[in-house]
């Protein structure tokens, strides 16, 4: 087992990928001669060439609508985008096209494509830099959502994502790259539409994704110590497919559900967890829901402002207290 940074497992992933099935391609701006903007792809150029490894032109319509082609006709490719703020500008490419080509071909036409980058605030770059659209993309059937928060789940998911026959929008987080986790040296797959138990508790449930996770951790810890509370926490890795029945059973476990999310709280990821958490386990419930999510305003530039408008611990802390 070895101790590496999320940003070294993306690559791993990526390598190993690449060798595995030569249909996949990597695609965006600055993946190749710049080895990534994030550096996420660095030396892959050198090891596989730049019929693989293919700069984009600042182009996220073009290069997005390419991929999608390409994915129509069997090939894998992976699309970096250096925020997916971005992605907004290649929406019709998304939503419409990625999203309903396999259903309105009656399934005769797959479209295996892989949309990946930064989706986070927190790094003072400002609004039009710092959105968080799992919310958005969920939303559309036919588009899968990842959100991986450690290292381990990085690599395993987005392993997954680039074999499956769906589009997959893999959404990481810039201030979780230089973050180190332990990470297995063998292969490994992390299914979609599986949650995991970061933490056992028995007091309540933290329910996250993201680096949200790393914050309700965090939060669990002050929880216990300060209070002799057990905390859960279930982190989700995917969107869509959601592992619902993961989060009920937690829910039934400690009777208490606190969502967490960095992404903005109206028709937000965490309002689709209150509502199943509702309908299946009303009668488990000894308090109401509560959610913690990022302050409902476009993105703040000015770093300190920013750092109270996403979620803390100590904001974590607070919501668990009102309803203990």
């Amino acid at each position: 087992m070895r101790n590496i940074t999320y940003r070294q497992a993306l690559n791993e992933a990526l390598a190993e990928e690449l060798k595995y099935d030569e249909n996949v391609v990597i695609i965006g701006e600055e993946v190749a001669q710049f080895d990534g903007a994030y550096k996420v792809t660095e030396g892959l150029l050198k090891e596989f060439g730049p019929k693989r490894i293919v700069d984009a032109p600042i182009s996220e319509a073009g290069f997005i609508g390419m991929g999608i082609g390409a994915s129509m006709l069997g090939i894998r490719p992976v699309m970096e985008l250096m925020f997916w703020s971005f992605a907004y500008v290649a929406w019709d490419q998304i939503i419409n096209n990625a999203a309903n080509v396999r259903y309105m071909s009656g399934g005769l036409t797959n479209c295996p494509i892989v949309i990946r980058g930064p989706a986070n605030g927190g790094t003072a770059v400002g609004a039009t830099h710092s959105h968080t659209p799992e919310n958005f993309i969920a939303n559309t059937p036919g588009l899968k959502v990842c959100c991986p928060a450690t290292a381990y789940d990085a690599k395993g998911l987005l392993k997954t994502a680039i074999r499956d026959n769906d589009p997959v929008m893999f959404m990481e987080n810039t201030i979780l790259y230089n973050e180190k986790w332990d990470v297995p040296e063998e292969e490994y797959l992390v299914p979609l539409g599986k949650a995991e138990v970061k933490k056992e508790g028995k007091d309540l449930s933290l329910i996250a994704h993201g680096r949200a996770v790393i914050t309700s951790l965090q939060a669990a810890q002050m929880i216990e110590e300060a209070h002799n509370i057990s905390v859960e926490v279930v982190d989700l890795r995917s969107i869509r497919p959601l592992d619902e029945e993961t989060i009920i059973e937690s829910v039934k476990k400690t009777g208490r559900a606190v969502l967490v999310e960095e992404s903005k709280p109206f028709c937000g990821v965490g309002a689709q967890i209150a509502a199943t958490i509702q309908d299946q386990a009303f009668d488990y419930l000894d308090a109401p829901i509560k959610r913690v999510s990022s302050i409902d305003a476009p993105q703040i530039y000015s770093m300190p402002l920013e750092k109270i408008q996403i979620p803390d611990a100590q904001r974590v802390v607070k919501k668990v207290m009102e309803i203990l």
